[in-house]
């Protein structure tokens, strides 16, 4: 009796598709919650840097 693993590549990729749209819709929200485009430096650290100097 043999043992075959089979995987569901369609089923993968809409999930990495949705875990992409979910992270996306996350930092979306955080902006809009701080009213700031820039909620942490990874988002614009140049912006970031120019924007504390003012």
């Amino acid at each position: 009796m043999s043992l075959s693993v089979s995987t569901n590549i369609a089923s993968i990729s809409a999930q990495n598709t949705l875990s992409r749209s979910q992270r996306n819709m996350d930092k979306s929200y955080s902006q809009l919650a701080s009213g700031s485009r820039i909620t942490k430096a990874a988002d614009d650290a140049a912006g970031l840097s120019i924007s504390e100097t003012l």
